[in-house]
Protein backbone atom coordinates (compact mmCIF):
# COMPACT_ATOMS: atom_id res chain seq x y z
CA UNK A 1 0.00 0.00 0.00
CA UNK A 2 0.93 3.49 -0.73
CA UNK A 3 2.39 5.52 2.41
CA UNK A 4 -0.38 6.90 4.84
CA UNK A 5 -1.12 10.69 4.17
CA UNK A 6 -1.87 13.31 6.58
CA UNK A 7 -5.76 14.17 7.00
CA UNK A 8 -5.61 17.21 4.94
CA UNK A 9 -4.51 15.35 1.99
CA UNK A 10 -6.16 12.27 2.31
CA UNK A 11 -9.84 14.73 2.53
CA UNK A 12 -8.90 15.28 -1.59
CA UNK A 13 -8.96 11.80 -2.54
CA UNK A 14 -11.33 11.37 -5.14
CA UNK A 15 -14.08 8.38 -4.88
CA UNK A 16 -13.19 5.00 -6.19
CA UNK A 17 -16.18 2.67 -7.54
CA UNK A 18 -15.70 -0.99 -6.93
CA UNK A 19 -14.13 -2.46 -10.03
CA UNK A 20 -13.13 0.48 -11.28
CA UNK A 21 -9.71 1.00 -13.48
CA UNK A 22 -7.87 3.50 -12.55
CA UNK A 23 -4.64 4.98 -14.86
CA UNK A 24 -1.84 7.27 -12.61
CA UNK A 25 -0.40 9.40 -14.80
CA UNK A 26 2.65 11.39 -13.70
CA UNK A 27 5.68 12.86 -15.34
CA UNK A 28 9.53 12.89 -14.97
CA UNK A 29 12.29 15.51 -16.50
CA UNK A 30 10.20 18.40 -16.76
CA UNK A 31 12.99 20.71 -15.42
CA UNK A 32 15.59 19.51 -16.79
CA UNK A 33 18.32 20.69 -18.89
CA UNK A 34 18.79 17.84 -21.02
CA UNK A 35 17.53 14.76 -22.29
CA UNK A 36 14.25 13.36 -22.29
CA UNK A 37 10.85 14.31 -20.91
CA UNK A 38 9.13 11.40 -19.79
CA UNK A 39 5.50 10.90 -19.25
CA UNK A 40 4.72 7.45 -17.33
CA UNK A 41 0.77 6.04 -16.70
CA UNK A 42 0.13 3.11 -15.01
CA UNK A 43 -3.29 0.79 -13.82
CA UNK A 44 -2.61 -1.83 -11.23
CA UNK A 45 -4.45 -5.25 -11.41
CA UNK A 46 -4.76 -5.19 -7.50
CA UNK A 47 -2.78 -3.19 -4.28
CA UNK A 48 0.40 -1.55 -5.10
CA UNK A 49 3.69 -3.29 -3.61
CA UNK A 50 4.03 -2.40 -0.27
CA UNK A 51 6.48 1.02 0.33
CA UNK A 52 5.05 2.78 -2.95
CA UNK A 53 4.72 6.23 -2.77
CA UNK A 54 6.45 9.76 -4.65
CA UNK A 55 9.32 8.52 -6.17
CA UNK A 56 11.66 12.00 -5.10
CA UNK A 57 11.12 10.22 -1.46
CA UNK A 58 12.76 6.81 -2.43
CA UNK A 59 16.17 5.92 -2.94
CA UNK A 60 17.83 5.15 -6.26
CA UNK A 61 18.02 1.39 -5.03
CA UNK A 62 14.34 1.30 -3.71
CA UNK A 63 12.91 2.70 -7.08
CA UNK A 64 14.42 0.20 -8.65
CA UNK A 65 13.45 -2.81 -6.56
CA UNK A 66 9.74 -1.43 -6.40
CA UNK A 67 10.09 -0.74 -10.42
CA UNK A 68 10.47 -4.58 -10.76
CA UNK A 69 7.13 -5.35 -8.36
CA UNK A 70 5.26 -3.13 -9.82
CA UNK A 71 5.57 -3.76 -13.28
CA UNK A 72 4.45 -7.01 -11.93
CA UNK A 73 1.84 -5.95 -10.68
CA UNK A 74 0.48 -3.58 -13.63
CA UNK A 75 -2.75 -4.05 -15.63
CA UNK A 76 -0.82 -1.33 -17.95
CA UNK A 77 2.31 0.46 -18.20
CA UNK A 78 2.53 2.90 -20.58
CA UNK A 79 5.68 4.97 -21.23
CA UNK A 80 5.69 8.38 -23.22
CA UNK A 81 8.93 9.80 -23.81
CA UNK A 82 9.27 12.94 -25.85
CA UNK A 83 12.65 14.31 -26.89
CA UNK A 84 14.95 17.72 -26.20
CA UNK A 85 14.57 18.38 -29.83
CA UNK A 86 10.84 17.96 -29.57
CA UNK A 87 10.52 19.83 -26.20
CA UNK A 88 12.37 22.87 -27.94
CA UNK A 89 10.39 22.51 -30.93
CA UNK A 90 6.71 22.47 -29.20
CA UNK A 91 7.72 24.05 -25.91
CA UNK A 92 7.15 22.23 -22.46
CA UNK A 93 3.47 22.47 -21.96
CA UNK A 94 2.45 20.41 -25.50
CA UNK A 95 5.76 18.20 -24.65
CA UNK A 96 3.63 17.37 -21.63
CA UNK A 97 0.42 17.02 -23.19
CA UNK A 98 2.41 14.92 -25.98
CA UNK A 99 4.39 12.73 -23.35
CA UNK A 100 0.81 11.81 -21.62
CA UNK A 101 -0.96 11.08 -25.13
CA UNK A 102 1.88 8.71 -25.96
CA UNK A 103 1.69 7.32 -22.64
CA UNK A 104 -1.70 6.30 -22.81
CA UNK A 105 -1.63 5.20 -26.22
CA UNK A 106 1.21 2.35 -25.08
CA UNK A 107 -1.01 1.48 -22.29
CA UNK A 108 -3.06 -1.22 -24.03
CA UNK A 109 -5.27 -2.20 -21.39
CA UNK A 110 -9.10 -0.78 -20.50
CA UNK A 111 -9.44 2.01 -18.11
CA UNK A 112 -12.70 3.89 -16.59
CA UNK A 113 -10.56 7.36 -14.81
CA UNK A 114 -6.90 8.93 -15.16
CA UNK A 115 -5.52 10.74 -12.39
CA UNK A 116 -2.53 12.95 -13.18
CA UNK A 117 -0.52 14.90 -10.83
CA UNK A 118 -1.20 17.94 -10.57
CA UNK A 119 -3.61 21.17 -11.41
CA UNK A 120 -3.31 20.64 -15.55
CA UNK A 121 -5.49 18.23 -17.56
CA UNK A 122 -3.29 17.30 -20.78
CA UNK A 123 -5.96 14.50 -21.91
CA UNK A 124 -9.47 16.20 -21.79
CA UNK A 125 -10.75 13.81 -24.14
CA UNK A 126 -10.71 11.14 -21.59
CA UNK A 127 -12.62 10.58 -18.06
CA UNK A 128 -9.60 12.81 -15.96
CA UNK A 129 -9.12 14.23 -12.40
CA UNK A 130 -6.48 16.33 -11.48
CA UNK A 131 -4.85 16.00 -8.47
CA UNK A 132 -2.17 17.88 -6.41
CA UNK A 133 0.22 15.73 -4.42
CA UNK A 134 -1.53 12.62 -6.41
CA UNK A 135 2.34 10.78 -6.17
CA UNK A 136 1.66 10.76 -2.31
CA UNK A 137 -2.24 10.02 -2.38
CA UNK A 138 -3.13 7.64 -5.12
CA UNK A 139 -1.03 4.01 -6.00
CA UNK A 140 -1.15 4.62 -9.30
CA UNK A 141 0.56 7.62 -9.55
CA UNK A 142 2.75 6.93 -7.36
CA UNK A 143 3.94 3.83 -9.29
CA UNK A 144 4.04 6.15 -12.29
CA UNK A 145 6.40 8.37 -10.91
CA UNK A 146 8.25 5.04 -9.48
CA UNK A 147 8.27 3.69 -13.19
CA UNK A 148 9.24 6.81 -15.40
CA UNK A 149 12.20 7.93 -12.88
CA UNK A 150 13.72 4.41 -12.98
CA UNK A 151 13.51 4.53 -16.82
CA UNK A 152 14.37 8.13 -17.66
CA UNK A 153 17.61 7.76 -14.91
CA UNK A 154 18.67 4.68 -16.97
CA UNK A 155 18.30 6.28 -19.97
CA UNK A 156 20.38 9.06 -18.76
CA UNK A 157 23.30 6.39 -17.69
CA UNK A 158 23.29 5.27 -21.02
CA UNK A 159 23.87 9.00 -22.41
CA UNK A 160 26.72 9.06 -20.21
CA UNK A 161 27.92 6.19 -21.27
CA UNK A 162 28.23 6.95 -25.12
CA UNK A 163 29.16 10.54 -23.73
CA UNK A 164 30.59 11.11 -20.51
CA UNK A 165 31.96 14.96 -20.50
CA UNK A 166 28.22 16.13 -18.74
CA UNK A 167 27.80 13.72 -15.71
CA UNK A 168 24.49 12.68 -16.77
CA UNK A 169 25.36 9.70 -14.42
CA UNK A 170 24.59 12.25 -11.62
CA UNK A 171 22.79 15.01 -12.72
CA UNK A 172 20.70 13.11 -14.68
CA UNK A 173 20.40 16.36 -17.04
CA UNK A 174 18.85 18.75 -14.35
CA UNK A 175 20.57 22.10 -13.35
CA UNK A 176 23.35 21.61 -10.97
CA UNK A 177 26.85 23.34 -10.40
CA UNK A 178 28.68 20.28 -11.88
CA UNK A 179 26.35 20.75 -15.10
CA UNK A 180 26.97 24.16 -15.36
CA UNK A 181 30.79 23.69 -15.00
CA UNK A 182 30.79 21.07 -17.49
CA UNK A 183 27.91 22.76 -20.21
CA UNK A 184 30.25 26.00 -19.81
CA UNK A 185 33.68 24.54 -20.25
CA UNK A 186 32.23 22.01 -23.34
CA UNK A 187 29.58 23.61 -24.53
CA UNK A 188 26.02 21.60 -25.29
CA UNK A 189 25.61 18.46 -26.39
CA UNK A 190 23.66 17.12 -28.92
CA UNK A 191 20.85 16.02 -25.90
CA UNK A 192 20.28 19.28 -24.24
CA UNK A 193 17.30 21.54 -24.41
CA UNK A 194 18.13 25.24 -26.63
CA UNK A 195 15.10 26.64 -24.75
CA UNK A 196 16.37 26.14 -21.30
CA UNK A 197 18.45 29.53 -20.79
CA UNK A 198 21.37 28.29 -19.52
CA UNK A 199 21.78 25.87 -22.33
CA UNK A 200 20.78 28.90 -24.65
CA UNK A 201 23.46 31.15 -23.32
CA UNK A 202 26.40 28.40 -22.91
CA UNK A 203 25.59 28.02 -26.58
CA UNK A 204 25.80 31.47 -27.57
CA UNK A 205 29.44 31.61 -26.07
CA UNK A 206 30.46 28.42 -27.64
CA UNK A 207 29.09 29.48 -31.04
Amino acid sequence: MINSPSGELNSKLPTRLPGQVVVGIDEVGRGAWAGPLLVGAVALSGAAPDGVTDSKLLSAQRRLYLSRHIKTAALGIGLGWVTSAEIDQIGLGPALKLGAVRAVAALECHFDLIIIDGTINFLPEHNVITLPKADLLVPEVAAASIVAKVARDAYMQRLHAQDPRFGFNRHVGYGTALHALQLNTHGPGSQHRRSVKPVREASNVHG
